[in-house]
């Protein structure tokens, strides 16, 4: 049987215009040639309806990790539907392959992080970490812990809750659930926030916010603060050395559980499967992670929780009310086992921490350009922020809209960026090459080169 689905590029578009699509301007979408139709992949390209071949900048969105049209992951899938569809997680139900990826998941996170349940999303599984520690704080006798500290500039979801979460720019025009329940400390981007500062000195800065607000509110009625090791959908930033260490040791000190939001940090990004303590060095009580942990193949996320928090929350007295129906599914759980295989089998996370390192050093060499003032970010996660002018930092104004015309100037050059405000983004599949490396950075600099030539910048 042969599905009738559209691949010229006219029946894509014209059977498009009723997708609503995500974090996009509906309207703008109305106008001819505002969409792009990617019918095919393949390792770490992508095609479009007319044929032209892209490099995927990034990784379909921080997930591809193993690259497109890998056969063992889409044959692990096949073969699962073919043994078992589809079964709950739910009351007294399992099945083998949700039990054999928590137990490979528990195994791979730091610590004693060595329980894991299963979501959909990203935004899922930090709502779920939510639910968790509410309910956690409930069981132990103290329900008034349920204030979260999350930060400016993070991105911690979609769904109503993890929005509450996101830096408040992601819900302009939106509501949010979180009604006086999420507190957004500083963000730790120094360039904007405390240019005339060393590290050192921010960081002072930034401990003190944390203090402040902990004092403000109450340590007895904070439950939560979440963090991002490197922030994402809020410009790839990046806080200074020792941050994260220094707020874990805070929040250990006030009962405070940390939530390290490593949807797209995890499973190799970085260098390595986890980021939280192999590369900051710090344990959390919580991991939330998604999009590498299938390589994007299958919808699937983990919400992994330290074994203090499990032994509360499945004591004698306590209920479990929380659950989705696709909660670890059959077909997503092969395709993460499928997944890890191959980021183990062929070391990948290893391979990252040289290729990686290429990838930030061609990029940061193009700090050298007039349009460039900050290229920030590790390994295979990097931001690319145009200022109007270098000394001064000034920004340009939003309708410039120079992201969205410097990757516009990429992909007519064959290569996808993520455009955000005054910042271009790069997560590209891990199993990029140096000569590939080396392609980027040609396509960036005549891009970003061209773009400043019509601005006259």
């Amino acid at each position: 049987m042969t599905l009738d689905i559209p691949n010229r590029t006219d029946d894509v578009l014209t059977s498009d215009t009723h997708l609503i699509q995500s974090f996009a301007n509906l309207n703008a979408l109305k106008q001819d040639g505002a969409r792009t139709a990617i019918v095919r992949a393949t390792g770490a390209h992508v095609f479009d309806s007319e044929g032209n071949k892209l490099i995927d900048g990034i990784g379909g969105l921080w997930c591809v990790n193993v690259g497109h049209g890998r056969d063992e992951v889409i044959d692990a899938i096949a073969e699962q539907l073919r043994t078992l569809d589809y079964y709950s997680t739910f009351y007294n139900f399992t099945h083998p392959a949700a039990a054999a990826l928590a137990e490979k998941v528990a195994s791979l996170a730091p610590g004693r992080l060595d329980h894991v349940y299963f979501g959909n999303s990203g935004s899922v599984a930090n709502d779920t970490a939510v639910r968790i520690l509410h309910h956690y704080n409930i069981l132990r006798g103290k329900p008034e812990k349920r204030q979260i500290l999350s930060r400016m500039g993070a991105y911690h979801g979609s769904t109503h809750l993890a929005m509450a979460l996101t830096t408040p720019a992601y819900s302009e025009g939106w509501a949010t659930a979180a009604d006086g329940l999420v507190h957004h400390l500083k963000a730790p981007h120094r360039y904007r926030e405390a240019p005339d500062m060393s590290d050192a000195e921010f960081l002072t800065v930034l401990e003190q916010d944390m203090l402040d607000a902990i004092h403000r509110i109450g340590a007895d009625n904070i439950c939560a603060f979440f963090a991002e090791p490197i922030q994402g959908a809020g410009g790839v930033i990046t806080a200074p050395p020792g941050y994260h260490k220094r707020m874990r040791e805070i929040t250990a000190e006030h009962d405070i559980a940390y939530v390290a939001d490593e949807v797209v940090t995890a499973w190799g990004r970085l260098g390595h499967m986890f980021s939280s303590e192999d590369v900051y060095g710090y344990v959390p009580d919580i991991i939330t992670t998604a999009k590498g942990l299938t390589s994007g193949y299958q919808p699937l996320s983990a919400t992994i929780i330290s074994s203090e928090i499990h032994d509360v929350i499945s004591g004698p007295e306590a209920m479990f009310l929380h659950g989705m129906t696709y909660s670890g599914h059959p077909a997503a759980a092969a395709a993460g086992l499928a997944n890890i295989d191959i980021l183990e089998r062929e070391r990948i996370p290893e391979r990252v921490q040289t290729t990686g390192k290429v990838f930030e050093a061609a990029l940061r060499g193009l700090e050298d350009m007039t349009m460039v003032g900050e290229v920030r970010g590790s390994h295979f996660m990097m931001g690319i922020e145009f200022v109007k002018n270098k000394d001064t930092r000034e920004e340009f104004e939003p309708d410039a809209m120079i992201g969205t015309r410097v990757a516009q100037a990429c992909q007519a050059r064959g290569l996808i960026a993520r455009a955000l405000g005054n910042i271009l983004i790069l997560s590209p599949t891990l199993i990029m090459d140096e000569a590939m490396i080396a392609d980027i950075e040609g396509i960036l600099r005549e891009s970003i080169g061209k773009v400043s030539e019509e601005l006259g910048v």
